[in-house]
């Protein structure tokens, strides 16, 4: 049976393995002219002809897709609408039906005259704002503003856009001007010597603090290098195939290498673009804001402070990531302040101090759970890292083998893998560890385009654990951890535990070193940065994929976005389901007996626990918020709404935290490790409380318990 290439990764949208390919591609090399005009056509060139000849899924280019990409790149650069008159598109409606052709001959010339008409937009948004922002805004007016930017159409003529950019802007000063009355009124409550300030003076800082914000963030526009312009445009055309195919113009290539060191100093939140916002897009386990434990995915970040200057935080609104990185990374041991805006509404103030984010906090871990004279064992692993460097580096499989050798010592009664938030990595790593679980047979099975299934297989006799075997996943399991837990539940291995659902995300790609694709024949031109394509589909044995639908749980559980949107399923461009012939393969001979007891158990469980109950309360009121997206401009009906915010959002603070605590304990292998340093033994003491209190860990425990071994 074909074996699988060992170094090749599956990839998620929010971790990527620079992979160096070399391919063959004879590059027309028209007559480009000078050296910029020159690098941005060969950068088409060899994104169309690396689409058209790699992807799994080439796109017909046609009249239909050329449409799509008029469409869909002036929404991209003005998603808020704030920008572009119709009259603008109408302009460029000629170029509507000729985008293909433009493609196919490295010829830019929608996207120069897109450009050209964005920046002279951009320097008249630009006087309407500060016009706006020169005069006093009246509260008490009845008016209101629809924040849902992707339902608007956009402005007929000037006047509409101007008064667009006037409730845009009463809202933010607004929304900042309703804080600045709340802080001050915490502060005159606290201390004799503050007194209650006039609305009219608040309301006149909070325009100007506006005004400073918005004078960045046409800055950080008007500072834009032509390559991150050009990048939107490819990023338009290679969104058109799917979300995971994506354009890096070389300095985002720097960065995602950069990434994969672990030697970053920062907090340890990998950060994404919402919007005017840079919002929180993953939590790296064992990073500073993962102990400090306040920051969440989906946060938006509002302002940055240094903790030696937390008089003057910097706003984030409209700032793009690659600046706000610049003011959340710093010195190992400093502290900045993070205000971010829940997505409850709820503004807080989280102060984080800086360490070196490292690689080992990624690695597998373990601890055991103590129940009377009965232990358990608890395995986390954050993601299926591979070993690219050689025997000093660390290999996901080999570490949760000598995980589970510790616990196989420890004489636990069973074990819970926990794979929630991760977001996937090395394809061998997940049959490597499957194969910790089975005797032998298949894990999974991939194909690409035009050729018969690959089933990649565990094809190591013997295993190192066959005791009750539960998997913890949640909406943020992607990609890998969707393969594991689906070999899991296909063999009946063990009981799947989690969310409604995994991310659903079952493709694979490989990252194009476009510099290497090239050769010396574009030097001049150089650097050209990368290319993320999606190459092939993965499939479980039972035929089926986790493409848009992931892995659903043989338990669910409640969690905080259980009625949110999220996943694959969500992409408008995300390849589809389907299914092939499932591989041949036996159920594991001792799979749990008593399944349906154990789902009647755990949900007699989670209907008498007050804290899941508030978390399906929490998920609903998340949904009916976002679904709200009519704020009212008048001061007083607008405070009101605020302070009901901030009430109903105390009733769900530390809702995932146990009031039972369980009995955590370090394996007796680990503990010179652990006691090595104060600070090590800190790490350990602070990830045992974690685990301690983990409502949704004592709940998979409870399931442990109950399984029944055939």
């Amino acid at each position: 049976m074909e074996k699988f290439p060992k170094g090749l990764q599956i990839i998620n949208k929010l971790r990527y393995v620079i992979v160096l390919v070399a391919i063959g591609i004879g590059l027309s090399f028209y007559n480009y002219g000078e050296a910029s005009s020159k690098k941005d056509k060969v950068i088409m060139e060899l994104v169309y002809r690396v689409l058209n000849s790699t992807h799994f899924s080439p796109a017909t280019i046609d009249d239909a897709f050329s449409a799509k990409v008029y469409t869909n790149f002036l929404e991209d650069i003005d998603f808020s609408k704030r920008f572009f008159l119709q009259s603008d598109l109408d302009l460029l409606q000629s170029h509507k039906l000729e985008i293909d052709d433009q493609i196919k001959q490295a010829d830019l010339s929608f996207f120069e005259e897109a450009y050209e008409v964005y920046q002279e937009r951009l320097k008249q948004s630009k006087t309407y704002a500060f016009a706006v922002l020169d005069q006093p805004f009246d509260f008490t007016l009845e008016e209101s503003i629809d924040t849902d930017d992707e339902e608007r159409a956009y402005a007929e003529n000037q006047e509409e856009l101007q008064e667009r950019w006037r409730k845009y802007l009463k809202y933010r000063t607004l929304n900042r001007l309703e804080e600045m009355v709340e802080d001050n009124a915490k502060d005159a409550e606290k201390f004799d010597t503050v007194a209650l300030k006039p609305l009219a003076e608040l309301e006149a800082k909070a325009r100007e603090k506006v005004r400073e914000t918005h004078e960045q963030w046409f800055d950080n526009l008007q500072d834009m290098e032509r390559i991150d312009w050009v990048a939107a445009y490819m990023n338009t055309i290679t969104g058109l195939y799917d979300p995971h195919t994506q354009y890096f113009p070389p300095e985002k290539k720097e960065d995602f290498e950069v990434s994969m060191t672990g030697q970053i100093t920062g907090i340890g939140a990998q950060l994404q673009q919402k919007g005017d916002y840079v919002s929180i897009a993953k939590i790296i386990t064992g990073s500073p804001c993962w102990k400090q434990g306040d920051l969440e995915v989906g946060d938006k970040i509002l302002k940055v402070a240094q903790g030696e200057d937390d008089e003057n935080p910097v706003d984030m609104v409209g700032m793009k990531v690659r600046k706000a990185v610049n003011y959340i990374r710093g010195e190992k041991g400093t502290e900045v302040i993070l205000t971010v805006r829940k997505l409850d509404g709820q503004k807080m103030d989280i102060p984080i101090i800086r360490d070196v984010v490292e690689l080992e906090s990624t690695f597998a871990k373990s601890a055991l759970l103590e129940e009377g004279d009965k232990k358990y064992g608890y395995i986390k692993l954050p993601k299926f890292y591979v070993n690219f460097y050689g025997d000093a580096n660390h290999d996901c499989a080999e570490d949760v083998e000598a995980e589970l050798e510790k616990l196989k010592d420890a004489n636990v009664e069973g074990v819970i893998l926990d794979l929630r938030n991760n977001g996937g990595g090395s394809l061998q790593g997940v049959i490597d560890i499957v194969g910790l679980f089975i005797d032998e047979g298949p894990v999974v099975q991939v194909k690409a385009p035009g050729r018969r299934p690959q089933v990649l297989e565990d094809d190591d006799r013997g295993l190192v654990y066959d005791g009750p075997l539960v998997v913890m996943t949640n909406r943020f399991s992607a990609s890998a951890s969707e393969i594991f837990a689906a070999a899991i539940q296909d063999y009946g291995r063990g009981v799947i535990v989690g969310s409604q659902s995994t991310f659903g995300k079952g493709t694979v790609q490989n990252v194009l070193d476009m510099d290497r694709a090239v050769g010396i024949s574009a030097n001049d031109v150089k650097p050209l940065g990368a290319l993320k394509l999606t190459i092939q589909k993965y499939y479980r044995i039972n035929g089926g994929t986790p493409q848009l639908r992931g892995v659903s749980p043989d338990v669910v559980l409640p969690d905080n976005y259980m009625h949110t949107p999220i996943g694959e399923k969500e992409q408008e461009y995300a390849l589809p389901y389907n299914e092939i012939e499932a591989a041949s393969y036996q159920p594991w001979p001792k799979a749990a007996r008593n399944l349906e007891e154990v789902r009647t158990a755990s949900a007699k469980r989670i209907k008498g626990n007050a804290k899941f109950q508030l978390i399906e309360e929490y998920a609903q009121w998340i949904k009916d918020e976002r679904e709200n997206t009519v704020v009212p401009l008048n001061y007083e009906t607008y405070r009101a709404q605020q302070q009901a915010y901030r009430q109903k959002a105390e009733r769900y603070k530390k809702m995932q935290k146990s009031t039972d605590t369980l009995a955590v304990k370090a394996n007796e292998a680990d503990l010179e490790k652990i006691n090595a340093t104060e600070e090590d033994k800190a790490k350990a003491e602070n990830w045992h409380k974690n685990i301690s209190t983990d409502l949704l860990l004592q709940e998979a425990l409870a399931i442990l318990k109950d399984v029944e071994p055939g």
